[in-house]
């Protein structure tokens, strides 16, 4: 067996900045996540479950090492008793369990959610992996490098265009969906050496200690959804978890995510209390043109300067998309764009859109009111349509 995740640094920084904020506030929810494929149908994904078995059993073998832990401490938001927790921590194998519903391949994890909610992005990268490897040839090898080459070469153009007020920055948020751990190395590695003045860090824990980057991401969803189900009244749960974030990080981590109950509802809530404390805005769905213009119209109205803000744009990002929103909006705001699949699993194959989401806590449902079509994971319709009463999102919304 080719181990998928050897380390277990080896994930997105945002599942240790939530885990931490959730240990301190709410260390006793329990929990459910769902895996789901939006699409696959070139390989049945339950031809995987044996393969997917045996890299569980071993990820529930694992450990953070003394070094690892090191450098978690060494990250001046991370406290030292969440590292205590994480040296003695270890995946539950009862905790998760994987089967054929069907002919659909079902992976839930159920637990405290202190104890499950980090298994979303290496689940992700082990089926990932495992069905890319039936594909992996010189030939697909040949091509990613070829791609990449000419990745590198448009990073070079944008450097020939006129210089506007912000810089072009971009990062790596690949783990995920990525071929496989070893072109994901290759890739990272390839961009920090020849469009360092470009490429500013990554989400991968791991590579950022390894290759000396920055370590990128803030908060996710299930973060904001896990405060619908902790005993705040529904219509103050994203200014809870906001306040939350606020009192745990003090400063760090300063960008929101705005689209659990979609940008008008996000703003409704985001005042200029919380204008001022945060340093900027993540996309994550709908129009991000017409996302960012929201923004801009948000903090002109509250009278803050957007200069002294970030916008990042982190949804199905190619360069050339993110070239454009870059021209739209760079002598406007600071920008950043967190690319994922393009950067780590563009090799001329058929991607796979996967998941795993938040679907309770303690017992009652969770969601979010995306800003683009499909991207709900929920069940429950009459909580679907109570969080839409709550915050007037109307029944038409894409989500």
């Amino acid at each position: 067996m080719q181990p998928v995740i050897r380390s277990l640094l080896e994930t997105d920084l945002y599942k240790f900045t939530m885990w931490q904020a959730m240990l301190h506030r709410h260390p006793a929810v329990q929990s459910e996540y769902v895996f789901v494929c939006r699409n696959a149908h070139d390989y049945p994904l339950t031809h995987l479950i044996a393969e997917i078995n045996e890299q569980l059993d071993h990820l529930c073998t694992l450990r953070f090492q003394s070094d690892e832990l090191d450098y978690l401490a060494g990250l001046r938001f991370i406290k030292s008793d969440f590292v205590d927790f994480l040296r003695i921590f270890q995946f539950q194998r009862d905790f998760i369990e994987v089967r054929d519903n069907a002919g659909t391949l079902e992976i839930v994890a159920r637990g405290p959610q202190v104890h499950v909610m980090a298994f979303e992005i290496h689940v992700l990268a082990i089926v990932n992996e495992l069905y890319f490897r039936h594909f992996e040839t010189p030939q697909v090898m040949a091509e990613g490098r070829r791609r990449l080459a000419e990745k590198i070469e448009l990073l070079r153009d944008i450097g020939r265009e006129p210089k506007r007020r912000h810089p072009f920055e971009f990062f790596d948020f690949g783990v995920r969906r990525r071929f496989s751990g070893e072109w994901h190395r290759e890739v990272v590695s390839k961009l920090q050496r020849d469009v360092p003045q470009y490429f500013k860090g990554t989400s991968n824990v791991l590579l950022a200690r390894d290759l000396n980057l920055v370590p990128i991401g803030t908060m996710a969803h299930e973060y904001l959804q896990t405060w619908q189900a902790t005993g705040v009244r529904l219509r103050d749960f994203q200014k809870a978890a906001l306040e939350s974030w606020v009192q745990e990080y003090r400063g760090d981590l300063g960008i929101a995510l705005t689209d659990v109950v979609g940008m008008d509802a996000f703003l409704a809530d985001f005042d200029l209390y919380f204008a001022k404390l945060f340093d900027g805005l993540r996309h994550d769905s709908g129009d991000p043109v017409a996302w960012g213009e929201k923004a801009l119209e948000h903090y002109a109205k509250l009278r803050i300067d957007p200069h002294t803000k970030r916008l990042v744009f982190s949804d199905s990002l190619t360069l050339p998309k993110a070239f454009r929103l870059y021209r739209l909006f760079a002598d406007r705001t600071q920008c950043g764009f967190g690319i994922g699949t393009y950067l780590t699993n563009d090799m001329g194959l058929h991607t796979l859109h996967i998941v795993m989401k938040l679907t309770q806590c303690n017992g009652q449902p969770v969601a979010k009111l995306s800003d683009s079509p499909g991207k709900i994971l929920c069940e429950d319709q009459t909580f679907l349509a109570y969080l839409r009463q709550v915050f007037n999102v109307p029944p038409d919304h894409p989500g």
